[in-house]
C-alpha cells in the first residue's frame, strides 16, 4: 500500500509541476508538484527498505515414535529466509 501512495503521490506531483499551465496567486503549483514528487520518492525509498527488510519464520515439528524404544521422538527446525529468498 506504501509503494502506491508513493507512486500516486510522484505522478500527482508532475503533474502539477510539469503539466498544469493555471495559475493561482496565492498557491505556487509548481512548488507543491515538487514537494509531492519528492514526498513520493521518500515513500517509495522507505517502502522497498521496510519490504527488503521483512523477513519469514519457517517453523516445522514432528513427532514421531522411535520403534526400538518405544518413546517418543520430537524434532523442530527453525528457518529464517533473507531477504534475498524472497
Amino acid at each position: 500500500m506504501s509503494l502506491g501512495l508513493g507512486i500516486v503521490l510522484f505522478v500527482i506531483g508532475a503533474i502539477l509541476a510539469f503539466a498544469l499551465q493555471v495559475t493561482v496567486d496565492w498557491l505556487d503549483l509548481q512548488l507543491v508538484g515538487y514537494i509531492l514528487m519528492a514526498a513520493g520518492a521518500v515513500v517509495v525509498i522507505l517502502s522497498l527498505v521496510l519490504m527488503a527488510r521483512r523477513r519469514r519464520t519457517v517453523a516445522t515439528s514432528q513427532t514421531s515414535v522411535d520403534p526400538s524404544t518405544g518413546n517418543r521422538v520430537t524434532r523442530s527446525e527453525q528457518s529464517r529466509p533473507g531477504p534475498e529468498e524472497l
